[in-house]
């Protein structure tokens, strides 16, 4: 079996074939499949689906990019999320440098304070980072070490695209990092860092509907399709795939607390 630790399921690309999508996810051997939260209204969508599909997942979060027009409501909204028992991370949070600079600021606030909601509800934190790394990293570093529970601090690199050594800072920082479509593209280096990251701290994702791999490129992305990703670690780890598998899976539930059904 395989985890697809991140796919934006409730997005209204899936309103017409969702039931279609995941069937083909279950025939793919993707039993399970944790779906991030944007705002208020996905982290209700996403309870919504967990709640009626096998293996469906939710976690509570304000995206980056949300953040600069995001409430004070809007954060005691996902706050109150966590006590769901669909709930498995605080996430996506983190930093988006990519399309707008005007309100780092806020992001930043905003990203400390998931940050310390995930540590203080003792939940894993799913980063989005975008153009951010050494600030993401930074940010990581000073509230763990301001923590109360600073052991709480464990998580997921969302769309891990940076070279080893970021990933052993990651690993240091109790995170795993998520492999995702662009590790099939040619046009990414992705592929050729994987060899030097270690197999128990990768999980893989599609972050469905966006990024599909090779050979679905410029496709709406689904989670049937983390199976090439899948494919693409086990070459370059030189490992066989039903290892991919069982290594992968480990680490997803590891991290978000799940048990075999």
């Amino acid at each position: 079996m395989l985890v697809d630790t991140h796919a934006h399921l409730y997005l209204d690309r899936f309103d017409e074939d969702r039931d279609a999508v995941i069937q083909r996810a279950y025939d793919a051997g993707v039993e399970v499949i944790v779906l991030p939260a944007i705002d208020p209204p996905s982290i209700q969508q996403a309870v919504d689906l967990s709640e009626q599909y096998d293996g469906l997942y939710a976690m509570t979060a304000l995206h980056p990019s949300e953040t600069k027009d995001a409430t004070d409501a809007d954060f005691d909204a996902v706050r109150a999320w966590c006590d769901d028992p669909s709930i498995v991370a605080v996430g996506e949070s983190g930093l988006d440098y990519y399309w707008d600079r005007s309100f780092d600021d806020r992001q930043q606030a905003f990203f400390r304070r998931h940050i310390r909601l995930a540590m203080e509800v003792d939940l894993p934190l799913i980063v989005h980072n975008r153009e951010a790394t050494q600030d993401i990293l930074r940010i990581l570093r000073e509230e763990r070490e301001a923590a109360p529970h600073p052991e709480r601090m464990r998580g997921i690199l969302h769309c891990f695209v940076d070279p080893p050594e970021v990933a052993e800072q990651a690993r240091d920082l109790g995170f795993y990092v998520g492999i995702g479509g662009i590790a099939t593209f040619s046009n990414s280096d992705v592929d050729t860092y994987l060899p030097d990251i270690p197999i128990e701290q990768i999980v893989v994702e599609t972050d469905s509907p966006y990024l599909a791999p090779e050979p679905n490129r410029g496709d709406r992305n689904e989670p049937a399709y983390v199976r090439h990703v899948a494919d693409v670690v086990a070459r370059a780890k030189d490992l066989p795939i039903r290892e991919v598998e069982r290594i992968t899976t480990e680490n997803a539930f590891d991290i978000y607390g799940l048990k075999a059904h």
